[in-house]
């Protein structure tokens, strides 16, 4: 094909170029004309390469100052990662040396910074991967593989420890942490093994006291803290092993293992609410685990009927209560504490709901499981006075406050149970009337009719039977007066007498004319021939 044919396939400069280098070897023709289709690719192509070469140009341009621009923003995070840090808010200063990682993931700077904030909010797994980026990036970086090497320790990785302490002592031989560090890690792997062989003999005194260093250098590795914790556990430390193994439930990722020996330690000593709270924490890492799921169920239950039977107590429904600490003791027959802590409360619901000989049985048994249960003696006391038996009720009442002193409660029931003994030894209005100390007024009032009847001197014949009665129809008179007064029943059921000359030194009131020895025939209101009301 011509060349001048306009093809494209070949430069649209070659007959332009041909003229030329005739014109050097000294041959001339007439001005060389391309062809005008040519001639416009030519510039056309010329004009392209000429904007794409200003285009870069551009691009350059823009691009440094996109570097520059990016640069000074990873700068500003950095710098007010610096200042937040300084000010103690770390959750907004690793706010901040996460964009400066993400701005520039080949800064071994950053990430050690980043893992100075992980450190200081306490999160040193999270640091430790950090550190680790900070040394690949830099082999060399002393200040990154020391901090590596003290996490590791705490963590119990003494092998890695040792070996990022040696690199730094390698690097700098007079490196004074380097050195000491190293010494712990050495005496960290002693004092393990040792406490090792000393559980396996069943020393367990021994091995808590070896742990005891590994735990103060490696204060981070579970395996040491539950090994410490089955030592306390098997020498019948039940707090102590709780609080060495509450820790690895953050130590350990998805730890439910441990959440569910908490809550049966917990549930074992009694603590129903905390154990229901750390099984809680185990199915929430997985609420599809079997042994969680059922222990679960059996606290929940047992906790249910426990604040239920309570709250039947605070509302005086002593019935039900009684009836819900049953309950509890069929739920849970094999957890000591929980049928002794039913017992007692059933004791007190006794007690206070009147049934004196019930409650006596009941509370013997308390207080047979529980010597030294204060609470249990004051119930009893209680019953004791319910009874009439006031020298027991004393007796326990004086155990009690030997137990506890402070207890203003047991205090002024001992006081009144003494009271109570007194004026037995004297006259007992509710003896002389035959009825209980828990009688309404008008079982009272029907009391006196029939007593009252029964000794109206006018049925006796002879003088000294008329005496006799008289003598008991003023007791009889005075007991019902003392006891449908309400103001001079709670007297009484004080262990004071309101009869009493000795009671009344010094008070007022329209009791204070009562004689000691009360006599309704100097009144002048007084008939043998009267209705008895």
């Amino acid at each position: 094909m011509p060349s001048g044919s306009g093809s494209g396939d070949l430069p649209v400069d070659v007959p332009c170029r041909g003229a030329a280098e005739a014109a050097g070897r000294g041959i001339r023709h007439p001005e060389p004309q391309c062809p005008a289709g040519m001639e416009r690719e030519r510039r056309s192509v010329s004009g392209v390469l000429s904007s794409l070469s200003l285009l870069c140009v551009i691009l350059d341009l823009q691009l440094d100052g996109s570097l520059a621009s990016r640069q000074a923003e990873i700068e500003s995070h950095l710098e007010m990662g610096r200042k937040l840090l300084a000010a103690g808010q770390l959750a907004e200063a690793l706010s901040h040396y996460h964009s400066a990682v993400d701005g520039d993931p080949k800064n071994y700077l950053t990430y050690y910074k980043r893992a100075t904030v992980y450190l200081a909010m306490g999160k040193f797994r999270s640091a430790l991967p950090d550190l680790s980026k900070a040394i690949d990036l830099k082999p060399d970086f002393l200040a990154a593989r020391l901090q590596r090497a003290n996490i590791l320790l705490k963590q119990g990785d003494t092998e890695d420890a040792e070996e990022d302490f040696r690199a730094v002592l390698l690097s700098s031989p007079t490196n004074e942490e380097a050195k000491s560090q190293l010494q712990r890690v050495q005496e960290v792997e002693q004092s393990r093994e040792e406490a090792m062989e000393a559980y396996d003999k069943e020393e367990y005194a021994e091995a808590i006291s070896l742990l005891e260093k590994v735990i103060e250098y490696s204060p981070w590795d579970p395996n040491v803290r539950e090994l410490r914790s089955e030592c306390y556990l098997r020498i019948g430390d039940l707090n102590m092993a709780i609080q060495d193994l509450k820790p690895t439930t953050k130590l350990r990722n998805d730890n439910r293992a441990a959440f569910l020996k908490l809550s049966r330690l917990y549930y074992s000593m009694g603590e129903q609410d905390e154990s229901l709270s750390q099984v809680r924490e185990c199915l929430k890492l997985d609420q599809d685990d079997k042994d969680c799921f059922t222990h679960y169920k059996q606290v929940k239950k047992l906790s249910r009927q426990l604040e239920s039977a309570e709250e039947f107590v605070r509302d005086h429904r002593y019935e039900a209560a009684i009836e819900k600490f049953e309950a509890v003791m069929k739920t849970e027959p094999n957890v000591e504490i929980y049928r002794k802590r039913a017992i007692e409360r059933i004791c007190h619901c006794l007690s206070k709901s009147q049934h004196a000989e019930a409650a006596i049985k009941r509370c013997t048994e308390a207080h047979q499981r529980d010597p030294l249960n204060p609470q249990v003696l004051r119930d009893r006391a209680e019953a004791y006075i319910l009874n009439e038996e006031y020298e027991k009720a004393v007796e326990d009442y004086q155990q009690a406050k030997e137990q506890d002193g402070d207890n203003e409660e047991i205090k002024e029931g001992l006081e009144r149970a003494q009271k109570l003994l007194k004026q037995s030894r004297k006259r007992d209005y509710y003896k002389i009337l035959g009825v209980k100390r828990n009688a309404n007024k008008q079982e009272v009032i029907k009391a006196y009719r029939k007593l009252a009847q029964q000794w109206h001197p006018d049925n006796f014949q002879t003088e000294e039977e008329k005496k006799e009665a008289e003598k008991k129809f003023i007791d009889i008179a005075a007991a019902k007066e003392v006891l449908t007064d309400p103001e001079m029943r709670q007297k009484v059921d004080a262990g004071e007498d309101p009869l009493d000359p000795e009671n009344q030194q010094g008070s007022s009131g329209h009791h204070q004319q009562w004689p000691f020895e009360f006599n309704p025939f100097s009144s002048g209101n007084f008939h043998f021939k009267f209705n008895f009301n």
